[in-house]
């Protein structure tokens, strides 16, 4: 299944976007695809690439822990595009998984062919990041039963 503008406009890293401007940069995305059991990321190496799930499932792992599972619609690897630094975790593919990628240097493409779809990208990201820091703060204030 290839991904088309109106299938992106339904995920929240494209949220508030028309779907004529999903397709102005949709030339700057890449398609991705991984079998199972497949590293997308790897812990501790540089990434340049915002990626977000059109199907399948990812595991993130940190020195092999199990932080969480991503379907589709997630975005991930925004930290290290971001704040360019080595990737926090590893992302490894639990099934078959097609993702679409942005990396650094399409988001300054992006910026540069407009302003207004280069800022409603960086602030879902945000909000993506945002509700993400907030379960994790849940899940570290739960207490723990002995």
């Amino acid at each position: 299944m290839a991904a088309d503008a109106q299938m992106l406009q339904k995920y929240s890293l494209f949220g508030g976007l028309m779907e004529e401007q999903i397709e102005s940069i949709m030339p700057l995305m890449q398609q991705e695809q991984y079998g199972p059991d497949e590293f997308i990321i790897t812990e501790g190496k540089p990434n340049d690439k915002i990626y977000f799930l059109i199907e399948g499932q990812i595991a993130v792992t940190k020195k092999d822990t199990l932080l969480s599972r991503f379907g589709e619609g997630e975005a991930f690897g925004e930290m290290e595009v971001l704040d360019v630094m080595p990737a926090v975790a590893s992302i490894k593919s639990l099934s078959n998984v097609m993702l679409m990628s942005i990396s650094n240097k399409a988001l300054r493409e992006i910026y540069k062919l407009d302003v207004k779809i280069f800022s409603l990208i960086i602030m879902n990201l945000a909000r993506d990041l945002s509700r993400r820091l907030r379960k994790a703060d849940e899940k570290l204030a739960s207490p723990v039963l002995l």
